[in-house]
């Protein structure tokens, strides 16, 4: 077979090898920093796509586990984002037992499909911690089925294969997030090491990173007309590719020169759960939020007097924007890059108002009044 005489891994390196062509595609920006993060944004891929195939993919014996985190990321990831995913199969049934922890926003959603390929991860079902029966600890009980079922119950389809957790903090480090555990009922017995099932599992990986990468590389290339703005996305389409429904989506794309700033005002929605803007690469990667400030959110904004909100990206970051943080608090730093993707996400929100947005030489910004127009 395949596996026992080498083909398969063969085939399984060829594949990784050209999927590193759309490092180098003629749509991707030439500077050096966005080609390294290229190809590291594939190592990280085929770490995640190695766990989610071979080390959580058994739906009778599931497991919470990450798709996106610090180190490795996915399609604009929230920095202000838990996310936990889990294998399943549409003719089985769960239970989720857990906690809610402290979190603002809490939605647990089951999906059919991946990237692999260019392929979508449907919807199925969906539910937010205000559609659940808690108790006043915070503990809960969740039932995932095809079958209605009474209490709290997660709709999936025979077609549903895959769990996303999204949890949004309004302060991630100093939040009490949602402990889980997922358990199939009536599930099988734990076997040994399959040969066949390795070798299916294994053929599912390197699809997953090209069609990732692939995926948002076509919503970069499509961000292209409107870039430094921030315009509705096509709701659809993020909802497609895993988007929260009750989460409303701006990406687009940034580009600054060394002197230049961009900024955004807007007034935030009269109801509204909660929102956040971030800064990405080129990957679609949140910039790294462990050592530089680039996103900023309901919380931790300063809003001005009439509740707008004015945020300043620049690629001095808030260290060396000095004085100027006291007069524009919103401040986010490039953490050295020249070009990438945004993302303004609304949660919950009553109304959509439009989002204002301006590339200015950053002596100019410096030079505005306080209290006057920018």
């Amino acid at each position: 077979m395949a596996l026992a005489d080498g083909s398969l891994w063969a085939d399984f390196c060829d594949d990784l090898k050209l999927a590193g062509e759309q490092v180098l595609a003629a749509d991707i920006p030439v500077d050096e920093l966005t080609r390294v993060e290229g190809y590291r944004y594939l190592t990280r891929l085929l770490r995640l796509s190695l766990e989610k195939h071979l080390e959580f993919g058994d739906p009778d014996f599931p497991q919470f586990y990450s798709l996106s985190h610090e180190t490795a990321k996915i399609g604009n990831d929230n920095p202000d984002n838990y996310y936990l995913n889990c294998a399943i199969d549409g003719s089985r049934e769960y239970r989720i037992t857990g906690n809610r922890g402290s979190v603002a926003y809490l939605s647990i959603e089951t999906k059919a499909g991946s990237f692999a390929g260019g392929g979508e991860m449907a919807p199925t079902g969906h539910v937010n911690v205000d559609d659940l029966l808690v108790a006043a600890n915070g503990d809960f009980e969740l039932m995932v089925s095809a079958r209605r079922q009474r209490g709290n119950w997660l709709p999936m389809t025979a077609e549903s294969d895959n769990i996303l957790v999204r949890q949004t903090f309004r302060e991630r480090f100093s939040e009490q997030r949602a402990m889980l555990r997922i358990d199939c009922i009536g599930g099988g017995r734990i076997g040994k090491l399959d040969p066949d099932s390795f070798a299916r599992q294994l053929s599912q990986v390197v699809p997953f990173v090209a069609g990732t990468a692939g995926l948002f590389r076509q919503w970069m290339a499509r961000f292209s007309s409107h870039v430094n703005e921030l315009p509705p996305n096509d709701q659809q389409m993020c909802r497609r590719a895993g988007g929260d429904p009750d989460i409303h989506y701006h990406n687009s794309r940034w580009k600054l020169e060394q002197d230049e700033v961009l900024l955004i005002e807007f007034t935030p929605p009269a109801v509204c759960r909660a929102w956040n803007f971030q800064l990405s690469n080129h990957w679609m990667e949140s910039l790294d939020y462990r050592y530089h400030r680039i996103c900023v959110n309901d919380h931790t904004a300063h809003p001005e007097a009439d509740g707008s909100v004015r945020i300043v990206v620049s690629h001095r970051d808030a260290a060396e924007a000095g004085m100027a943080i006291r007069r524009f608090p919103n401040w986010l730093g490039t953490a050295g890059h020249c070009n990438g993707a945004m993302l303004l996400r609304y949660v919950g929100a009553s109304d959509y108002p439009p989002v204002h947005t301006r590339v200015m030489r950053l002596e100019q910004l410096l030079r505005a009044t306080p209290e006057g127009p920018v």
